[in-house]
Order: structure tokens, then C-alpha cells, then sequence
């Protein structure tokens, strides 16, 4: 049985996935504070686990390092967790729609097989970077503020912008020298899509803005919108606290 999309099997394991992260949080609720990062904080190594996978099973190290949004998620969140750093875990809300569109827009992953490691080094790391980041917040770990909205931004840019040298490095490192991938073809990495769009959302941003790199910060503009609604309890306040000043 393969996984798919949007079929029967996707789609149910879409539910899964939003029942596990329910479940934890109904499970976590009432736990005190130790208990609560104690086990986030081991399930929050799934995703290193899946890092240290992938670099082996597929037997192409260079085009899975852990430089896509994900593999960045993966590699902070169990530091978000048991430090429960403010700037960290309000950045990983953002970060966390990244794992929710590797769920969501699976064509690559379509064939993995249900009961698969590939599957499950996928799926459950993808659920669980999606979900601690926002438990984080309901299980009141740490504090969303309005404030962490710029260092969110300007961090998640920065990183995009070293990735994307990463990759100009490695493409001409392996083109240079030759270094194929198990198709023949020389291999090209495309970490946090920084090259070339790889959805039909970024396909628009590249028609808007046709250049490597530069299109990608039209995402800005998806970005404000997703932060607007997410911050959009603290900017009422904000204003009912001016409103009363004047």
C-alpha cells in the first residue's frame, strides 16, 4: 500500500497526524512542567533521527544534508525545548508550516510505502515538528509575542541566504568534479528551494521575479499574512493598549 495524495491513505494519515498532536496535548495538559518538556523533548529527536536516516539510506549525503526548512527544524527544536527560549520557539511557529506542507504536498514521498522506515522516518518527524512548536505555546512552555515577530523574520532570511550560497557551493563543487547522483546525472542540490521552485506557488513567485534566490522573498508576503493571524490575539491587545493610553 503507497502512501499517495490525497487519496484515501493520505488523507487519513493527515488525520492521524492531527490526532497525535491532539492527543499529546489532552495527554500533556495537566502534567507539570517537567513532565511536559521531558517528553517533548525526547520526541522532539525523531527528527534528528530522520536526518541521520536519510543521510544513510538513500546513499547520497550531499543531497540530503540537513539544510531544508525541515532539517533545520528538526535540528532546533530540541534545543526550543528544553530551553524554552522565547526568540527559538516563537521562530519555529513559522518554521513549523514547512512541515505541514511536506504532509500536505507529498508528491515526492507518493510512492513510500505505508509500512515502510522510509514512511516512517517521513511522517512522524514531519508530524512532530509541526506539532511541539505549536504545543509549545498551548502547554504554555513558552510566551507568543509580538515582539519575536522581527527577529522570526530577519533570522529565517538570513538562514536562507547562507543555504542558498550552500548550494551555489555545492553545485559547483559537483559539477566541477563530476559526482553523480544513482540516475547518472550530476548531481544539483536545491536546499530551501533557493535555486528553483519545486511547488506550483513558488512556479508564481519565479514567474513574478525569474532569478534564483530573489524570487523567494515574495514568500514574504504569505509569510506576513500566516504571522498577521498567528499574532493577531497580541496585536488587539496592543491596540486596546494604546487605545486606553489615549
Amino acid at each position: 500500500m503507497v502512501w499517495g495524495t490525497f487519496g484515501i491513505c493520505h488523507i487519513v494519515t493527515l488525520l492521524l497526524g492531527a490526532g497525535i498532536i491532539v492527543g499529546l496535548y489532552f495527554l500533556l495538559r495537566n502534567k507539570s512542567t517537567k513532565v511536559k518538556t521531558i517528553v517533548l523533548g525526547i520526541l522532539s529527536f525523531s527528527g534528528i533521527a530522520a536526518i541521520i536516516f536519510n543521510l544513510v539510506a538513500w546513499g547520497s549525503p550531499i543531497e540530503y544534508l540537513p539544510f531544508h526548512l525541515c532539517s533545520l527544524n528538526a535540528l532546533a527544536l530540541p534545543v526550543a525545548v528544553f530551553t524554552r527560549n522565547k526568540v527559538l520557539n516563537n521562530l519555529l511557529l513559522l518554521w513549523s508550516v514547512g512541515a505541514f506542507c511536506a504532509l500536505v504536498v507529498n508528491f515526492a514521498q507518493a510512492d513510500f510505502k505505508i509500512f515502510s522506515f522510509t514512511f516512517a522516518f517521513y511522517f512522524f518527524p514531519h508530524v512532530l515538528e509541526l506539532g511541539i512548536p505549536i504545543l509549545m505555546f498551548l502547554l504554555k512552555l513558552t510566551k507568543k509575542e509580538l515582539k519575536y515577530v522581527f527577529s522570526t523574520v530577519g533570522i529565517t532570511f538570513s538562514v536562507y541566504t547562507v543555504v542558498h550560497f550552500i548550494n551555489v557551493a555545492i553545485n559547483a563543487y559537483t559539477q566541477k568534479n563530476g559526482i553523480l547522483d544513482s540516475a547518472g546525472n550530476i548531481i544539483k542540490v536545491n536546499y530551501m528551494y533557493s535555486i528553483e521552485p519545486a511547488n506550483p506557488l513558488l512556479d508564481l513567485f519565479y514567474k513574478i521575479i525569474p532569478h534564483s534566490y530573489w524570487y523567494m522573498y515574495l514568500s514574504v508576503i504569505v509569510i506576513a499574512v500566516f504571522l498577521f493571524f498567528v499574532y493577531l490575539d497580541n496585536i488587539i491587545s496592543l491596540i486596546k493598549k494604546a487605545k486606553k493610553k489615549i
